[in-house]
């Protein structure tokens, strides 16, 4: 029997962990965790501090015997393998851009002294890039990216290994745990006993409502489990497993498939991070003046004089968490109110979300700019009045992110400023001229008419 790293990246658990069992059947297992330079320096505090959580108490279920270690992956991994003698290193696949750049350069230099990266599981259902058509050929709309994806399968949660004979702290050194950096941001559980009894809780009395509540940003009607998804706390396997063949079933597991789409497209087009997927859009004009600086600024700090767009940017600064309809929301009056980029929009977020997962933040921004793939159609343009109207009648979520808005009643705190304009900020652009604005420059990029 010989000895391996488990290197942790985004699977910070113990169960149902396909690279943690393959470890552990080859012997002894050195669990490591990289705090790289590149993720701190792109990540805002709430990730970081999130992040911090996790760690500890991943080091709490391996008793103690995490080994942290600081610096650049392809130095540290290899360095770290000849020090314990290990002849292999586990992990779960990465299929991100940066994931697999530096993947390959840690199995180059392992390589070369005789050792080996084993790549074994995902953080995915289904791996990116295993769905395709009868040809071969990727998906470029969800819907029937979804149904084969659905047909596709994937295997059943696994409880892990019963013993595992870990090799870690204090025989191994480590560097400490990254402190958590001061924040005010209230993190959600972020260790795998708590993970999974808050998806228990929300299985016995969310889940079946999920497909209607799931839009009213007022109520408890999400899992809130994205940050625990982007991180690997739970994998989204267990949570399918969880999942009948009812709608508000089926809703959910198609959110779970967004996500293993968006993962899929990045896959194919590693620049899409950044760059807008259909390169037609390029050409699209959009404003960075130092007024459109000013607009963006007002958006980041929740002052745009639209109560719903102001809540939301005011949930994420308050919880590095926004609830999904008004990502849509907030991203729409961004991108089409205030005909901005939607690169800010996305960095501004993954500096911001504590679930900022790469692929489903710039894809999902491509959707509401209409330049990705399955994107909304260029004269859909949310009203951020309306669907404050639609869905938060009673204005709960406003009142709780703009409290100077409390003594409004639901159909007033929609538009303040026709009630209390004292009290909150005017709206900084008029929404039909903007809608408009919107119509006129997408229909000048592509001819279409509605």
């Amino acid at each position: 029997m010989g000895r391996s790293l488990l290197w942790f990246r985004r699977d910070l658990r113990l169960a149902d962990l396909p690279a943690l069992d393959a470890a552990a059947a080859g012997g002894e297992v050195v669990p490591v965790f990289v705090v790289d330079p590149l993720f701190t320096s792109r990540s805002g505090e709430p990730r970081r501090a999130f992040l911090a959580a996790a760690l500890e108490a991943l080091d709490h279920a391996l008793g103690g015997a995490l080994v942290v270690r600081h610096g650049d992956p392809h130095e540290v991994i290899p360095a770290l393998a000849a020090e314990v003698e290990a002849t292999a290193v586990h992990v779960s696949r990465d299929y991100g851009p940066y994931g697999r750049r530096r993947d390959a350069a840690v199995a180059e230099q392992l390589a070369a002294a005789g050792r080996r990266l084993i790549g074994t599981g995902s953080p995915y259902a289904v791996d990116p890039g295993t769905v395709t058509k009868a040809d071969g050929t990727p998906y470029a709309v969800f819907t029937p990216f979804s149904r084969a994806w659905v047909a596709t399968g994937w295997a059943a949660p696994s409880p892990g290994p019963t013993t595992v004979d870990w090799v870690g702290r204090p025989d191994v050194r480590s560097d400490r745990i990254p402190a958590a950096p001061r924040t005010d941001v209230a993190l959600p559980p972020a260790d795998e006993v708590a993970v999974h009894a808050h998806w228990q809780e929300f299985v016995a009395d969310g889940l079946d409502r999920y497909d209607t509540a799931r839009n009213f940003p007022g109520v408890p009607g999400t899992s809130r489990l994205s940050p625990a998804l982007r991180w690997g706390i739970v994998h989204p396997r267990q949570l399918l497993a969880d999942l009948g063949p009812t709608r508000a079933h089926d809703t959910f597991r198609s959110e779970l498939g967004w996500r293993e789409f968006y993962a899929d497209v990045l896959l194919r087009a590693s620049d899409s991070a950044r760059v807008n997927l259909q390169q037609k859009m390029d050409a699209m004009p959009v404003d960075t003046d130092a007024q459109a600086h000013d607009r963006f600024a007002a958006w980041c700090a929740g002052q745009t004089g639209y109560p719903i767009v102001d809540a939301g940017m005011r949930q994420l600064l308050a919880t590095g968490w926004m609830h999904n309809r008004v990502r849509m929301i907030v991203a729409s009056f961004l991108v089409k109110d205030l005909h901005l980029p939607w690169q800010w929009g996305a960095r501004h977020f993954m500096v911001h979300l504590v679930d900022g997962d790469l692929a489903s933040n710039s894809h999902g921004w491509q959707w509401a700019a209409g330049t990705g793939t399955d994107a909304a159609p260029y004269f859909r343009v949310f009203n951020p009045t309306a669907q404050s109207e639609r869905f938060d009648p009673d204005g709960d979520y406003l009142r709780r992110w703009l409290p100077e808005l409390d003594g409004l009643d639901g159909k007033a705190i929609h538009q303040p400023g026709l009630f209390r304009p004292d009290a909150y900020p005017p709206p900084i652009v008029d929404h039909a001229a903007e809608r408009d604005e919107a119509l006129r420059r997408y229909k000048s990029v592509t001819g279409a008419t509605r």
